[in-house]
């Protein structure tokens, strides 16, 4: 998100602004056809924004919320990537030990340029498609509302996967490999910087490479956006009942809705973990003529973790059998946080910015409180 990394737009209402048919309007309580003048429908705000808006407004949001969160996201790299190293075991000890042995930009920040690569362009296209199906599905096809937010979102994912797939699979081995001839721990990689980990991965190991784990990561964001999406429009409807305020006319708190998006991205996360676990691992393995390999993580008491297949379920079977259910969840605290963070700053974002630009254009919009 989402690295978006996978990421979820605000929940709007369509229906806060129903349509109903001509014969069904009235003036000063009079039928229409009484010869009074005819009352136009109203017109859904969010129908007439153009696409470019939430295109814009979602690029600017996934990618403020993934830099903000990515040196969480490479310690939980590493603790997926390396589960039987003893120094990453704990999060805030992997985060201190990456931190003093190899710094903040080659280390904490490791890929943060291969995943800002994919972050603005995949938020980007996500939101362009996540509103455009929806309205078609919504205001043309007349097709039920909850079914559409899920459907939009599976594909805003889908779509927008082209570009953040192998910014997902560059930024993971960098990640994983920390500063350059890192020698306080060996992950198998050693690029100099993102054009050399490109230029290599293409000459060695095929341009194919670069879409290594395609299933894996689809298999991890298409359920975790359909999970986000519904506890978000659940959660919200809940903070408007709270506050006690009209969700056709008023806006909710920025408290409410930093707790709202970090609720539901964080949920979200918890539960696709093992799902994160089996990308992770099959996306910074290594590949030597057509067969899979384990990278040495430089563990001299520990057993390397097993090695995975493009296969979903086989992988996940493999995990458990070797690792037990705590396997599932190697990463699962940083993971939490970071999608909790990521998801409130990118959703706020997002509507603040949407506003923003409505009220440029002279359309006014409710303040946040």
């Amino acid at each position: 998100m989402f690295n978006l990394t996978s990421s979820i737009p605000i929940v709007r209402q369509p229906s806060d602004h129903p349509i109903p048919p001509h014969g069904d309007f009235t003036t000063g309580g009079e039928p229409v056809g009484s010869g009074l003048p005819v009352i136009e429908p109203p017109i859904d705000e969010e129908s007439q924004r153009p696409i470019w808006q939430s295109v814009l407004a979602g690029g600017i949001g996934g990618a403020i919320g993934d830099s903000v969160m990515h040196s969480l996201d490479t310690v939980k790299t590493r603790q997926q990537g390396a589960p039987n190293v003893l120094k990453y075991r704990n999060m805030w000890g992997a985060y201190r030990s990456i931190f003093i042995e190899e710094g903040l930009m080659r280390g904490l920040y490791g890929g943060y340029f291969a995943a800002m690569v994919g972050s603005f362009p995949s938020a980007a296209i996500f939101f362009g498609t996540y509103e455009f199906s929806k309205r078609k599905m919504i205001y043309e096809w007349g097709v039920n509302e909850t079914t559409t937010y899920l459907i939009s979102g599976l594909l805003g994912d889908l779509v927008s996967s082209i570009v953040y797939v192998p910014s997902e699979v560059l930024k993971t081995r960098l990640q994983l490999q920390g500063r350059y001839n890192n020698t306080y721990f060996d992950s198998g990689y050693n690029y100099r910087n993102l054009r050399d980990a490109i230029k290599t991965i293409v000459k060695t190991e095929g341009f194919s490479t670069l879409f290594f784990g395609y299933k894996a990561t689809l298999a991890r964001d298409l359920p975790f956006s359909a999970l986000q999406f519904a506890f978000y429009e659940k959660f919200r409807q809940l903070a408007f009942n709270i506050e006690n305020k009209n969700i056709k006319e008023d806006a909710l708190s920025i408290t409410s809705e930093i707790l709202t998006g970090a609720s539901a991205g964080g949920l979200a996360g918890i539960i696709t973990t093992p799902l994160d676990v089996v990308k992770t691992r099959v996306q910074t393995q290594q590949s030597y003529k057509g067969e899979l390999r384990v990278i040495d993580l430089n563990a001299t008491t520990q057993s390397k973790p097993s090695t995975l297949t493009n296969s979903m379920i086989q992988s996940l079977r493999t995990v458990y059998r070797t690792e037990g259910i705590t396997g599932y969840f190697s990463g699962v605290g940083p993971r939490f946080i970071w999608t909790s963070v990521q998801s409130s700053i990118m959703l706020l974002l997002y509507q603040v910015l949407l506003r923003g630009i409505d009220n440029s254009f002279g359309v006014s919009q409710p303040e946040l409180e």
